[in-house]
């Protein structure tokens, strides 16, 4: 069971989150306005936030960049409107957000992308706990995506994420000494650059290797500022 805070000036949109997620056992908070939400959140920092864009106080972007500037932004933050533009959901992924569900919300996006956003959460703190432990080797991975290793380097300067080829498959090497954002960006550039070299360019199998609805593969790729037509003809030529 999570603690989510819901933020939406509708009514109708409120009660059917909360119901819809307290069906799957969360517990769930409501807010109808910015001043709302940030009582909430000096109260405790939820597990996570669904934010509405346009409310009549403080929309939402507005709230998300107050958290972000302040070291509030703690939690996974789920934008959600019916009337923004692509835009204003890659200015959301920017700040923070982590993704964008468009209005109306189909239930089984809801709870995918509530799921995702736990996970994400529950990952953020456990990795301060591998960044603990002794330098060793990690063991490498299979994965769908290809071989991917993790390794602790000794801090002595911001080392970023560095990249081997080995046949098909890159092997990333990750350096601790990165924030958890940077990291992440890092690798999902590379993750999708590998996936658009494969696939050719192709959007569309693209989005079906990743998982991803073809608007929010592109709003993802735009943010991490990766080319589909670069890397097109840099695989054909």
């Amino acid at each position: 069971m999570a603690n989510i805070l819901v933020v939406d000036d509708e009514m109708g949109i409120r009660e059917l989150l909360s119901e819809i997620l307290g069906d799957e056992g969360h517990a769930v908070t409501l807010a109808e306005n910015a001043q709302q939400a940030r009582q909430a959140r000096a109260a405790g920092a939820p597990d996570l936030v669904l934010l509405d864009i346009w409310m009549p106080d403080t929309d939402g972007v507005t709230l998300l960049k107050e958290w972000q500037r302040d070291g509030l932004l703690t939690m996974p933050v789920i934008m959600m409107s019916g009337h923004a533009t692509i835009d204003t959901a890659v200015e959301a992924t920017r700040i923070g957000a982590m993704n964008f569900l468009e209005k109306p919300i189909a239930m089984q996006k809801l709870l995918k992308a509530v799921q995702a956003g736990l996970s994400r959460a529950q990952e953020a703190v456990r990795a301060p706990v591998m960044a603990s432990r002794p330098v060793m080797p990690a063991p490498v991975e299979e994965t769908s995506f290809g071989q991917v290793q993790v390794t602790q380097q000794p801090v002595t300067h911001n080392l970023g994420m560095a990249r081997a080829v080995n046949g098909d498959n890159p092997i990333f090497n990750l350096s601790f000494d990165l924030p958890l954002r940077e990291a992440r960006d890092a690798f999902e550039r590379m993750y999708f650059e590998h996936h658009l070299g494969r696939e050719g360019g192709s959007m569309t199998r693209v989005a079906e290797k990743t998982g991803l609805e073809r608007t929010h593969l592109y709003r993802k790729l735009k943010q991490l500022g990766v080319e589909p037509g670069k890397l097109s003809k840099k695989n054909q030529a």
